[in-house]
């Protein structure tokens, strides 16, 4: 058997084109056993290949497009496919057409489309014909109720264009199929799709443009299987709006101080409602480490696998059966339900308890419950670790496995014996077993609850693991252990953040394609259709801080290629190591810092080093300073004793002994620099604009387009990056290469010489909100700076005069309505936002809304909704209102 392929696709010079697939001749999908085209002419690259017999199962393929510098590229279509035909053909041909990764079209084929969003089209399959020479295989996402692709051309077989009665396609894995037996005396013929409803019996729509050439087919060929990838419809783009909360914000009647899972479904059915068609929460993975208020954050969780706790319902763990255990905890479920933000270390030492009650009232049963071993037999690779990790932690009272006793390093082998059920500890480890299931189960339900009402569910990926879970206890090989990743400064964090996390050892990831990954990809597919990468600009470069460091502003991107010194001589800037490099400390800075405290500050903490004042060893680190001045600090001489520290100008790259360097970010906003005569500081700010904006570029790009194809590769989910911050001009040109969606907000522009972006500006494949849960609501912060309200409210909203102080409904209601109108595809709001139209419904406060202040490292994340779920879906008049708002702007219409 041989089949030729042919694919469409015109190369630059250097370029090369390969074919992957899951056979022999294709590279048993190996990247490295791809197999190369050749050059056939400006159209073509083909490739012929023998087959020995004809396969027995479906042959898949992927095409991969190498650069000169050796990047690869595949295409974006994930459902290339080929399988024999019914009456056997010695020799066939294939014709495809390259599908870019960034096609927008490509998006209407991942999982909320799938799953969710896709009209329901209720069409009986069309039979197709046992004998043809001709397979015509098209996409056409999103087709409307009674709607198929249909086809029609120059010649007879076609109908000679006959759009009255065209020939219908079937639907079949993805595809729209047509087969055609054709006459050799029919050339030539050209040809284009359609579509029509077959309710009606009339055309929709045919293509518009040139039309479509078929190729000849020549001796020996029997069979030409055309993929012409997208049907070229003029429909208009899909446009949706969704909420945004955390789970654990939600409230109602019955949930127990906190919003669960099961409190999802309110939240659901108020979406269908109001024709809100996704939901977006903040991450759900478990992250007890220190059994207190500190858990709280939801991004240090101990598993990248495993859900919280905390969001699980005791009465659906309970069942009817062994309700009697939840009962008495009615009272205190009340209790905790009647707070205005939730107690996280009362909620969580209730449910524990609960939860264990159950468990021993139901561990024999389990024995013999299949769902429950196969779980734990699917999830083994995570599952069992996890537990492990949690039986050590609750063991030696701290989730720091250094300073476990025993099974600090982590051994597979060990794991295993430590688990056996022999042990006597061993319920104490099923447990985990057992509340990992049962929030299984309830998530699971929550998921195919919002496909029902379609609705998508959108989570939320972290950047960072936590330095003391179970993903860093078992392969800590994965991680940089010695670094802490965080972020640069802001408007919002002016010290930078640091978040505290080890930052990702991409290269050793690399090593098995990235299979951490994958797998946590694979299990957020479970419950999520889309997911938010938290902070993708660290697939580019991460903020990395030095240990010894507390606050952000001492780190550097890294990877990133540094000045040599030679640069600084070409440029005439006299080197002095001491003076870039070391914190510049004066009288008159230290006046500036601590007024009349100078010459106590000089005693204590400070000396001259080769005639420099320097910091003393016992404080020459902000570790240092945290460590001496301990657990009750003195607020302002830390913070002075921080501000010397991070005076300097340049850091140096490690073991470059003193060769090469970065530069201290907001290097022209130190006292150092001030104090640098001009022509110097000119010099210097020339290397710096270089060095963050220039030299980097394509560096960040390459470093980027090593991780985030493969990975988006591995999921269907449809991927949106939160690209905000200091964001490198590669950034919107890899995630428009690879279709992720950006996020824009009218408060921040990526535009630095706009104060604002206006959700009329975003592109299509973007998120657009006017607040996440990391800044202050609409409300808030309208009141926070009123120079900016004023700017606004004259400029963005187009009011004349004085803006009113507070922001009143009808102002929120036009923000709103400024996003719903944006050609983004989509439109999400906190829900906060939402309510702020609303005098009677909105909390009073705006400051109470408020979810993360990202500068406050030790804030503790327990904003709740001020009205349960059922209250809000009986606000008819409120709820017809976003109904009407989402309709007349377009959102959820093709």
């Amino acid at each position: 058997m041989t089949i030729h392929f042919y694919l469409k696709y015109h190369t630059q010079f250097g370029q090369s084109l390969y074919i992957l697939g899951n056979h022999e001749a294709l590279g048993n999908n190996e990247e490295n056993k791809a197999v190369a085209l050749s050059y056939l002419n400006e159209d073509f690259w083909k490739i012929t290949l023998e087959f020995d017999e004809y396969p027995k199962e479906p042959i898949s393929y992927k095409y991969i497009l190498k650069d000169a510098d050796g990047t690869e590229i595949f295409d974006g279509d994930s459902n290339r496919y080929f399988k024999s035909p019914v009456l056997k053909k010695e020799e066939i041909a294939i014709y495809d057409t390259w599908n870019a990764t960034g096609e927008i079209k490509n998006v209407f084929n991942t999982a909320p489309f799938l799953h969710a969003l896709s009209p329901n089209n209720k069409i009986a399959k069309i039979a197709l014909p046992r004998v043809y020479n001709y397979e015509f295989r098209v996409k056409a996402p999103m087709l409307q109720n009674n709607e198929v692709v249909c086809l029609t051309g120059s010649s007879a077989h076609f109908g000679t264009w006959d759009t009255d009665n065209p020939i219908l396609l079937s639907e079949r894995a993805g595809w729209y199929i047509a087969r055609i037996h054709l006459n050799e005396n029919e050339w030539p013929v050209t040809y284009k799709y359609g579509i029509y409803n077959v309710e009606k019996k009339q055309l929709v729509e045919l293509e518009k443009g040139d039309n479509r050439v078929l190729p000849k087919r020549e001796h020996p060929i029997k069979l030409i299987i055309l993929t012409d990838e997208f049907l070229n419809s003029e429909g208009k783009l899909w446009r949706g709006a969704g909420v945004s909360i955390p789970v654990f914000s939600l409230r109602s009647q019955k949930s127990f101080g906190v919003g669960e899972f099961n409190d999802i479904k309110l939240l659901i059915d108020w979406a269908h409602q109001t024709g809100l068609q996704l939901i977006q929460l903040l991450p759900i993975n478990d992250t007890t480490a220190h059994h207190n208020w500190t858990d709280s954050y939801p991004y240090a969780a101990i598993s990248a696998f495993a859900l919280h706790p905390l969001y699980i319902n005791l009465e659906k763990v309970a069942g009817k059966e062994f309700s009697s255990i939840v009962k008495p905890l009615r009272k205190k479920q009340k209790q905790l339900n009647g707070l205005a933000k939730f107690d996280y270390e009362q909620v969580m030492k209730f449910k524990i308890s609960a939860l264990k009650e159950l468990y021993d009232a139901q561990k024999e049963k389990l024995k013999n419950d299949k769902n429950f071993t196969d779980f734990i037999k699917t999830n083994s690779d995570w599952l069992i670790p996890y537990a492990a990790f949690c039986f050590l932690r609750d063991k030696y009272e701290t989730p720091d496995f250094l300073l476990w006793k025993k099974n600090s390093n982590y051994d597979a082998s060990a794991i295993k014996k430590l688990v056996a059920i022999s042990n006597a500890h061993y319920h104490k480890i099923a447990f985990f077993y057992f509340v990992q299931y049962h929030l299984h189960l309830q998530m699971k339900e929550v998921c195919d609850y919002a496909h029902k009402k379609s609705v998508v569910l959108k989570g939320d990926i972290p950047i960072g693991i936590y330095r003391y879970g179970c993903d860093a206890w078992v392969n800590p090989s994965l991680y940089n252990m010695d670094e802490q990743a965080g972020a640069p400064p802001d408007d919002f964090a002016v010290k930078g953040q640091n978040w505290g996390f080890p930052t990702y050892n991409w290269s050793k990831m690399k090593e098995d394609n990235f299979e951490w990954w994958r797998k946590r990809f694979n299990q957020m597919s479970s419950y999520f259709d889309a997911f938010r990468i938290d902070h993708i600009l660290g697939f580019f470069r991460i903020w990395s801080i030095p240990m010894d460091a507390v606050e952000g502003i001492l780190g550097r991107f890294v990877p990133a290629i540094p000045i040599d010194i030679a640069e600084f001589h070409s440029k005439n800037i006299w080197f002095d190591y001491h003076r870039y490099c070391s914190p510049f400390i004066n009288e008159d800075l230290l006046w500036k810092i601590f007024g009349d405290r100078v010459e106590e500050i000089k005693n204590e903490f400070l000396e001259y080093q080769d005639g420099r004042l320097a910091l003393k060893e016992f404080v020459n680190t902000q570790q240092k300073v945290v460590h001496h001045l301990g657990e009750n600090p003195d607020e302002k001489l830390k913070q002075g004793l921080f501000d010397l520290i991070s005076n300097v100008i340049l850091v140096e790259e490690k073991n470059s002994n003193g060769q090469q360097f970065h530069f201290r970010i907001s290097m022209e906003k130190t006292y150092s620099f001030s104090q640098l005569e001009n022509n110097t500081q000119q010099q210097l700010k020339d290397l710096y604009v270089n060095y963050f904006y220039r030299r980097q570029d394509d560096f960040w790009k390459n470093e980027a387009l090593k991780k985030l194809p493969a990975l988006k590769r591995s999921t269907n989910m449809l991927v949106c990056g939160e690209d905000l911050g200091m964001v490198p001009h590669c950034v919107p040109e890899v995630m428009d290469q690879l279709g992720i969606l950006s996020l824009e907000i009218e408060r921040m522009p990526k535009d630095s010489s706009k104060e604002f972006f206006h959700p009329n500006d975003a592109p299509y494949l973007s998120v657009v909100t006017p607040s996440t849960h990391d800044m202050s609501t609409i409300r808030g912060w309208w009141e926070e700076d009123r120079e900016k309200t004023q700017k606004f409210y004259n400029f963005m909203l187009g009011h004349y005069g004085q803006a009113p102080y507070f922001c009143d409904a009808w102002i929120n209601k036009e923000i709103v309505l400024q996003h719903l109108y944006s050609p983004a595809m989509l439109s999400i709001f906190q829900l906060q936002d939402l309510l702020g139209m609303n005098e009677s419904i909105r909390l009073e406060n705006p400051n109470d809304e408020r979810i993360n202040i990202p500068s406050d490292p030790n804030h503790y994340w327990h904003y709740r909704m001020h009205i349960t779920l059922e209250s809000l879906i009986q606000q008819t008049e409120f709820n017809h209102e976003i109904n009407r708002y989402i309709i007349e702007s377009g959102r959820g219409a093709k």
